[in-house]
């Protein structure tokens, strides 16, 4: 399989069986190899996410990740977005740990469409705290304004970390002081 063409579905189902075969050598070999696959393998692979086998899992986990670190690469911007477009549908229809895992790949390559996708798990109190950091990472002038709208919107306790976030971007934001540098007992010198 080259990186110039899509893989065939009989090399995506050799990949899949080989991520769930019971040699650690094969699935070493399957996920390490798995970066030309691109887009296609990326929902067969998150099937795997919730497999009961958790080397299984990790190596889905692997595969996926060199998926998106290959289509990230330098002048591959038509693999990346095909890749971005099939991580941008785990965010709603994956499990909590597969939404995870797509918004961290998601700020390696995601680009202004995926903001507001992205945006909208700052509501899911299994992914919210996973997308403000996602978020954070894009370079998307986006970022700020849906940043400032969860603001609005965020439960009392999420709003810190959402303050924090638009600090981080240079934003001024009043009321909701860095807990960082929130004291936590007295102190007193003697």
């Amino acid at each position: 399989m080259t990186s110039s063409k899509l893989p065939t579905n009989e090399s995506l189902n050799r990949l899949i069986a080989a991520i769930q075969d019971g040699d650690d050598d094969v699935r070493g070999s399957a996920w390490q190899d798995a970066a030309p696959a691109g887009a296609p393998a990326i929902q067969p692979l998150a099937a795997l996410f919730n497999h009961m086998n958790f080397e299984v899992v990790r190596s889905a986990q692997r595969a996926a990740q060199r998926i998106v670190r290959h289509a990230g690469r330098p002048g591959a911007q038509p693999e990346a977005k095909a890749v971005e477009q099939e991580l941008l549908e785990l965010l709603t229809n994956g499990s909590a740990l597969v939404r995870r895992e797509a918004l961290g790949w998601l700020s390696e390559i995601g680009g202004d469409a995926a903001v507001a996708p992205m945006a909208r798990l700052l509501t899911d109190p299994e992914c919210r705290e996973e997308a403000r950091c996602a978020l954070l990472r894009l370079p998307s002038a986006g970022v700020s304004l849906v940043l400032r709208d969860a603001m609005a919107k965020a439960p009392e306790s999420f709003r810190f970390a959402l303050a924090d976030a638009l600090r981080r971007r240079g934003e001024q934001v009043e009321g909701y002081p860095s807990q960082k540098l929130t004291p936590t007992r007295s102190t007193a010198v003697r």
